[in-house]
């Protein structure tokens, strides 16, 4: 492969990355189902224990739902100013130890970060608003969604447009860094 181009798309993947940033304000522009869909492949591409996949996806673009958990969950207040939202569930079900070891909340907190970047690259905006292990905000969500006893929401991600240029934050610090020995 052309060095060049590899190069180029290290680029693409790192600006990506570090250029995530949480966004609360939107556009009224509506988010497609194609690109909700595109999200939540970029976010199934993440590693999980034993490869187990624990998680599930839930897409809301209905307005009703939209304003019910932006009115009940206190800090999605922002959902109420989106077209579409995504809850990442974790299914245990299918999770490595189940509930025991709770290896899906790193898995579904991985397939979240996926997707928080690639909303970013897709030039969307997007922000983690945590439900779980806040059992009322997860008995919200349950109750808004129909969802099964095994299906646990970890977050509600409210995707949009932003309204403005925010800027990311230079979070790096150069004494986290230790190099074989603290």
């Amino acid at each position: 492969m052309d060095t060049n181009l590899m190069k180029s798309e290290q680029d693409v993947v790192l600006k990506s990355i570090m250029s995530r940033k949480s966004v609360r304000q939107y556009t009224d522009q509506p988010v497609s189902r194609e690109q909700l869909e595109i999200l939540v492949k970029a976010a199934v591409s993440a590693p999980s224990a034993v490869n187990k996949q624990p998680w599930a996806f839930i897409v809301i673009d209905d307005r009703v739902t939209l304003d019910i958990l932006a009115a009940l969950l206190p800090y999605a207040k922002m959902a109420a100013k989106v077209s579409a939202a995504i809850v990442v569930c974790g299914d245990l079900s299918k999770a490595y130890n189940g509930l025991e070891d709770e290896y899906w909340i790193q898995d579904c907190s991985a397939a979240t970060e996926n997707l928080l970047i690639a909303a970013e690259a897709m030039g969307l905006g997007a922000v983690w608003t945590a439900v779980y292990p806040e059992e009322d905000r997860v008995e919200i969500v349950r109750k808004q969604l129909a969802l099964p006893e095994l299906i646990v929401p970890l977050n509600l991600i409210p995707i949009g447009y932003p309204l403005h240029g925010d800027t990311p934050k230079n979070k790096y610090k150069p004494e986290i860094l230790h190099f074989n020995r603290w």
